[in-house]
């Protein structure tokens, strides 16, 4: 089994780069199966949820070449099955992403129920709902999904009940070749989106809109191949920054773009941290007590669910109390209770987490309960008396690259270790 061990109390500052978004790439990548030739996506995070991505693609027929460790060439010109595995499915949720370029392209698809964080129920209807609109027809069979539109797709007016980026994604890939015009409503707004759009209308889409509540959409006839660059990760910069915030010391992000943080950066600067943005970094730097600020996490420009935990590991040691309130994901708090073991004061009621300011934290041997959660649990060993040990870091490895490296070039005093299996 292996460990990350953080011990506590060293200086940490300097300067840190981030890798392209976990949470863009893998919908890119699902993409270039709607553009059939070869698509070279380059910023590209070399990241376990990419790895089975790569697997997912290749299993369909799609032949992928790895030209360095950041940039990646995918010729989706072979692709044949519109059937992904159970077994590669599972393991991450992204991979419903795959579904309305399958469509496009076949007119048809099968895909595994979704898999992933254990963070909430991952319910897929308004996938389903919003592709009933544009003609597709489903069925659920053992665990997978069938999808089929017998007579095309043709576009419609699609309102969500919800901003669901995955939702919007899907409908977004499925209504390109769609007939007549598609228009997403209450579409989500994130950054991720975006960049998704801008690569389809680079290969030959007409979608205006990404970014706003309303998406259009005109069908076309076809998408050709392209080079495209994948937009910054904003959720590994605000993981790293909340970390300088909590110890004090200058940080320097770069590599994205501090208004896709908009809020968690106002968030931060009332909770007495200091910041500098640049064009594409930010500084972070704390020379005062934290002060209690209450959070609500909402769909973008919203506070986002995937900050959630990190600002949760500061406002554990803030001066007072305050509320953090969960909209998006109804299991995040499991958190709380490895916070807790390590000192924390945290009441859970329901989506509300009651933040009572601790003076520290002590380390002890906690357990990773998601991706964003295990970054966190590794944050707050940087201030931990004593040593903190962390396990089922597979869930770090599903989205930070290079994370212990990275942190270690800070001056973090951390390392993986392979531990002898107990179940052994």
């Amino acid at each position: 089994m292996e460990v990350i061990q953080v011990e506590g109390g060293h200086r940490f500052t300097g300067e840190v780069r981030v890798e392209g978004a976990k949470n863009s790439a893998l919908k890119l990548m699902a993409a270039t199966i709607m553009a059939p030739g070869v698509t070279t996506l380059t910023n590209v995070p070399n990241i376990a949820d990419v790895h089975v991505m790569g697997k997912v693609l290749k299993n369909i027929g799609a032949e992928i070449e790895v030209v360095n460790e950041h940039e990646l060439r995918i010729d989706t010109s072979g692709v044949t099955s519109w059937e992904t595995p159970y077994h590669l499915v599972a393991q991450m949720r992204a991979s419903t992403a795959v579904l309305g370029p399958l469509l496009s392209r076949f007119g048809k698809a099968i895909v595994a129920m979704p898999g992933g964080c254990n963070i909430g129920a991952r319910k897929i209807d308004m996938h389903i709902l919003g592709l009933e609109a544009l003609g597709v027809e489903f069925e659920v069979k053992h665990g997978n999904i069938h999808a089929s539109a017998p007579h095309g797709l043709v576009g419609d007016t699609v309102t969500l009940n919800f901003a669901s980026v995955g939702a919007t994604e899907n409908l977004m890939m499925a209504s390109v070749f769609a007939k007549g015009v598609t228009t997403i409503d209450n579409a989500a707004r994130e950054p991720e989106i975006v960049d998704l759009a801008n690569l389809l209308n680079e290969m030959g889409a007409k979608i205006s809109g990404a970014g706003s509540p309303v998406i259009e959409i005109e069908g076309v006839s076809e998408l050709h191949p392209v080079t495209h660059r994948v937009v910054g990760d904003r959720i590994e910069a605000g993981t790293f920054l909340a970390m300088g915030a909590l110890m004090g010391e200058p940080v320097t992000v770069r590599g994205f773009a501090p208004l896709h943080l908009g809020l968690v950066l106002k968030k931060f600067e009332q909770m007495g941290i200091s910041l500098e943005r640049g064009s594409d970094s930010c500084t972070v730097w704390r020379d005062r007590p934290l002060v209690p600020t209450d959070i609500q996490t909402l769909p973008f420009p919203g506070f986002p669910t995937d900050m959630q935990a990190q600002t949760m590991c500061l406002l554990a040691l803030a001066k007072g109390s305050c509320v953090i309130t969960e909209n998006v994901f109804e299991n995040r708090f499991m958190l709380a209770s490895e916070l807790q073991r390590m000192g924390a004061d945290i009441v859970i009621e329901g989506h509300h987490a009651i933040v009572h300011g601790v003076d520290g934290f002590s380390g002890t041997q906690v357990r990773s309960p998601d991706l964003r959660g295990g970054a966190a649990l590794v944050m707050a060993g940087l201030i931990a008396d004593g040593v903190t040990t962390v396990s089922d870091i597979y869930h770090i490895d599903r989205g930070y690259e290079g994370f212990v490296e990275k942190l270690a070039s800070l001056g973090a005093r951390i390392r993986r270790v392979e531990l002898p299996d107990e179940t052994d």
